[in-house]
């Protein structure tokens, strides 16, 4: 077996473990990046890249249907599916070639195979040993000062429900598909799979929602989970809240799944021709050796500090594998922050109050901080301002007024305590709200400032206003 000795090596290639491997290049550390499939992982290859390219179709099927809203006529409007999967891999491909770009333009050694930690180094009990399991059947041992745990997640499975990927997926298995189906339920109204129901109905595609809890995606605030719900029904989306899906109900034939659901002492039955699990994911800590470490692993994610340090101190563990938030720009976020922290650089925690969140439904969701019952738990007197973006010229532009603005501050400092949006394109401007987060900014200083006419940028503004009830649109 042979051996390679680098600085540090990263086990992983998604989008925590590719960043932090350039990011360790360009503070002059040599780099290894394990990774048994292909470099950018699940948001490349099994979900936001792939999963928002389907969405971009599914919402221009959508508004080429309604064009004559805007004076066009277009005849014979209809969908090909397999042109949509062709652009959707096209996208995908283009980004992934760019990633090995950057890999060899940095100078990272890439290993396809699988790693697994398999203790200290006899070079020095402050390093560690990584073997390497190569795809080709060889075999090879990386010792390096500092490893890096980027492993990501995979789909969380109902115990008891098999996934054939034919009738029952997992969103790995839609992603794929070759056509679409006549009706599908889906189970879970989490971010996941709410995205998967909007983008489904868009495409012409019966949609149901079962979700376990009181309310679709449940970690926003309530405002926006009712406003979701309320579209999705307009749109005919059958949502089905506070539901358990009876998992030894579920029977499968030519025609596709039914199955029983429970709703409080009701019990439902459903049938579609396909069902997509979407109940959230689960950390890759499985097979990394780290029995063989002091490392701790705890509910099924690996334990850190806040410079992404786990309890052996020369292992970090980055991504949706050490239990925070699971979005991709954390991991990258994290990535950097690991690195410069084994590089000895000052690094600053960031809080996850700090820390953008999308949803890309239709209309979309954003949202950064508190939402309005965390403020009240955390003991915040609270006040907030709403704007809707009927009321905004661009949204009328656009043809989209559906949604709003919802500004939460504290009542006594005036403290911006958290923004929820919901409407067109808000995942592109939630970062304004982000950096006034950063800032410490309050709601007066960014109503004050200048929004540009005719923007979907104004009603950030207005909803700051409407704080103080000095909205000027209403």
């Amino acid at each position: 077996m042979s051996t390679k000795q680098v600085d540090v090596v990263i086990l992983g290639g998604g989008t925590g473990g590719y960043v932090a491997a350039i990011r360790a290049a360009q503070l002059g550390k040599t780099v290894a990046v394990v990774e048994k499939d292909k470099l950018g992982g699940t948001c490349l290859h099994r979900g936001c890249i792939p999963s928002k390219a389907l969405l971009r179709s599914a919402e221009v099927l959508h508004d080429m249907l309604r064009s004559r809203e805007f004076g066009i006529k277009a005849e014979s409007v209809e969908l090909d599916f397999e042109l949509v999967q062709e652009r959707k891999d096209n996208i995908v491909k283009q980004l992934h070639q760019g990633v090995e770009y950057l890999m060899k333009k940095n100078k990272i050694e890439i290993f396809a195979g699988e790693g697994r930690v398999i203790g200290p180094s006899i070079f020095s009990p402050r390093s560690g040993s990584i073997a390497v399991e190569l795809n080709n059947g060889e075999s090879i041992t990386i010792v390096a000062e500092h490893t890096i745990i980027a492993t990501g997640s995979r789909p969380r499975l109902i115990p008891g429900l098999e996934i054939d990927g034919s009738v029952v997926l997992t969103s790995d298995e839609a992603l794929v598909q070759e056509q679409l189906p006549k009706s599908i339920v889906i189970v879970g109204g989490g971010v996941i799979g709410v995205e998967w129901a909007s983008m489904f109905n868009d495409f012409g595609v019966e949609v149901s929602v079962v979700e376990a809890g009181p309310r679709l995606v449940p970690t926003e605030d309530e405002a926006i989970s009712k406003e979701l719900e309320k579209l999705f029904k307009q749109r005919n989306i059958q949502v089905y809240t506070q539901a358990q899906l009876d998992a030894d109900s579920v029977s499968k034939s030519d025609q596709g799944v039914s199955f029983n659901v429970k709703q409080g002492e009701k019990v439902i039955a459903l049938s579609a021709e396909k069902m997509l699990v979407s109940i959230g994911r689960v950390a890759n800590t499985d097979g990394l050796g780290l029995e063989n470490t002091d490392v701790r692993v705890e509910n099924g994610v690996i334990k850190v500090n806040a410079n992404m340090q786990t309890t052996e101190g020369h292992i970090y563990a980055i991504g949706d594998v050490n239990g925070g938030l699971q979005l991709a720009h954390v991991a990258a976020h994290e990535g950097v922050q690991a690195v410069e922290h084994l590089c000895g650089l000052a690094v600053h925690g960031t809080p996850d109050t700090w820390v953008p969140k999308c949803i890309y439904t239709r209309p979309e969701i954003a949202s950064v901080g508190l939402t309005e019952q965390q403020a009240n738990e955390q003991g915040h007197h609270v006040k907030t301002g709403t704007f809707p973006f009927k009321a905004i010229g661009k949204a009328l532009v656009y043809g989209a007024t559906e949604g709003f603005i919802k500004v939460i501050a504290d009542k006594e400092t005036d403290d911006l305590l958290g923004v929820h949006m919901i409407g067109p394109h808000v995942t592109d401007y939630i970062s304004e709200a982000a950096l006034a987060h950063v800032l410490e900014a309050t709601p007066w200083e960014i109503a004050k400032t200048i929004h540009p006419h005719p923007t979907l940028s104004e009603g950030l503004a207005e909803a700051m206003l409407a704080v103080d009830g000095k909205a000027i649109g209403m």
